[in-house]
């Protein structure tokens, strides 16, 4: 190796400051999602189990958006994706998740939408709504939302 190449490769090494231990820890927990073929009781399962796992108030906000989005799309499958509970269509491709605010030490927990979700408004629209609490009209929404979103 060159000494041009070697000090091009210390100081690319050397200015990348890599990922957050929070980063890191997404990325294991979907290598080990990966690594597991999970029927739907299975995906139900560890989804719950997540849920458990997580502090007030986003335990209460996923137990019920998992009600809620259950019930508004049944045909979507709970699972973990990232460490976070989702929901993929038939074809496996996630199409909603719940990022818990606690996850990245956020201010709010967030319902995001992958890009299989046919929310698609005109040449813009969202993909991700902020969460602070869980009201009548926000439920109502969300369900308006996962039927739109599995079409």
């Amino acid at each position: 190796m060159s000494q041009t190449e070697k000090s091009g490769t210390k100081q690319s090494a050397k200015n990348d400051k890599g990922f957050t231990a929070e980063e890191r820890a997404a990325m294991k927990e979907r290598a080990k999602e990966l690594k597991a073929e999970k029927n739907r009781a299975e995906g139900e399962s560890d989804l719950l189990a997540k849920i458990a796992d997580l502090t007030e108030p986003d335990r209460s906000m996923a137990r019920r958006l998992h009600e809620i989005i259950t019930a508004s799309a049944p045909d979507l499958s709970p699972k973990t994706w990232y460490g976070m509970p989702a929901y993929a269509n038939k074809e496996g491709k996630i199409v909603c998740f719940f990022q818990p605010a606690q996850k990245f030490s956020t201010r709010y927990a967030t319902l995001g939408f992958n890009d299989s979700a046919q929310l698609d408004d005109g040449s813009m629209w969202p993909t991700a709504y902020a969460l602070m609490e869980l009201t009548p009209a926000e439920e109502a929404r969300i369900s308006e939302l996962i039927k739109k979103a599995v079409g």
